[in-house]
């Protein structure tokens, strides 16, 4: 599957294997509309096309959200606390700057024009924001293999995305 005429593919990325594999086969099966200076086509001027590699971080709410209980004896019953939210944070940070420097180096050298988004939110709803919003060409991503019965709890990003992006979707399963 190549094409010269991507202008913008997204690739969704979560640190999982199978995200990164989902990256790989995009570097190595697509073909983006030719890079450089913005070039006139038809009268209009089209970017060089570009490969958006986007991370969604959970909001910290839910990471800290572990409420470490009420003050006994008539004390407040909703306490903050601040330098666990903030370790939280810190942590989820150098978690995405992980996965994020992990994608670069799979993607340097290939001759792409790389971008870089990361977004805080549910996952499934972002993507498809994302995506809307750069008006992508295409989006891949990765899909972990989990049974019929975690999908009905757990519900799965890439069957939301499938259904919800209003452009095409690649899913890389894992074989």
């Amino acid at each position: 599957m190549a094409t010269g005429n991507l202008g913008c593919v997204v690739v969704a990325v979560d640190g999982s294997e199978e995200s990164m594999k989902a990256l790989q086969w995009a570097l190595d099966n697509l073909r983006l509309r030719p890079g450089g200076a913005a070039t006139e086509e038809g009268g209009e001027e089209v970017e060089p096309g570009a490969l958006v590699v986007l991370h969604v971080q959970s909001p910290p709410s839910i990471a800290a959200g572990l409420n470490p209980g009420r003050i006994p004896f008539g004390g407040p019953s909703e306490v903050d606390v601040p330098a666990f939210t903030a370790a939280i944070e810190a942590h989820q940070r150098r978690i995405t700057q992980a996965i994020m420097d992990h994608a670069l180096k799979i993607c340097d050298g290939k001759g792409v024009n790389v971008k870089t988004h990361v977004v805080v939110g549910d996952p499934k709803e972002k993507i498809c924001e994302v995506a809307a919003n750069l008006k992508c060409d295409l989006l891949v991503m990765g899909c972990r293999a989990i049974g019929p019965i975690k999908r009905m709890f757990l519900g799965s990003v890439s069957n939301y995305c499938i259904n919800h992006v209003g452009s095409p979707v690649v899913v890389i399963k894992d074989a």
